[in-house]
């Protein structure tokens, strides 16, 4: 099925040659409504209730992405900006790449619109729990927009984790750049 106009119109907005990601954070077009585009917890984009299929366009779309303070997700342009309906993270972190160990590790992420970012002191990695303790991870892409980390990615994060003794006590997690992100606590000290 081919994208509605409102879609197009968008598209073609943005396709133009250029280097680096847009400065969407520099642009304060008039709000122009909500248009009916969705990006589901799994990281899928979903138009009039229809997956969009086109990576290339998601990527596009992916690229002028903005969240606002007022907590709200927004497709940005020179000349227009649209809220769309994001249900967790706008980004799901599908890969991991690992330089060096301990201290002097580096995690980067791979996102599923082909974003790469390693966690650091400005893309802190950080996990919430559920009420039922199902942990549920992420990674500060850019700006204030997150990745959930996928269940594949978080095992490995896992089997590079480390116990250290924290303040709330034995704390679980990995270092990257420098910086120790928990990703929980553990009952009992290691042995």
């Amino acid at each position: 099925m081919p994208p509605a106009p409102a879609v197009d119109r968008l598209a073609e907005q943005l396709i133009r040659p250029r280097k680096g990601l847009p400065p969407v954070n520099d642009w304060n077009p008039p709000f122009c409504g909500d248009m009916d585009l969705r990006i589901a917890r799994d990281g899928s984009w979903h138009y009039l209730g229809t997956p969009i299929g086109r990576q290339a366009l998601v990527r596009l779309f992916s690229t002028v992405l903005r969240r606002d303070p007022d907590g709200g997700f927004y497709l940005v342009t020179p000349v227009e900006k649209v809220r769309i309906r994001v249900d967790d993270a706008p980004f799901v972190a599908v890969g991991l790449e690992v330089e060096g160990t301990g201290e002097a590790q580096h995690l980067t992420f791979v996102t599923n619109v082909g974003d790469r970012v390693t966690a650091d002191a400005a893309h802190p990695l950080r996990v919430e729990f559920a009420a039922d303790g199902e942990p549920a991870p992420y990674v500060r892409v850019r700006d204030r927009l997150d990745a959930l980390v996928s269940r594949a990615v978080y095992f490995d994060l896992a089997e590079l984790g480390h116990a250290r003794a924290g303040p709330a006590g034995v704390e679980f997690g990995v270092w990257s750049s420098g910086c120790f992100f928990g990703l929980g606590h553990l009952d009992e000290a290691p042995e």
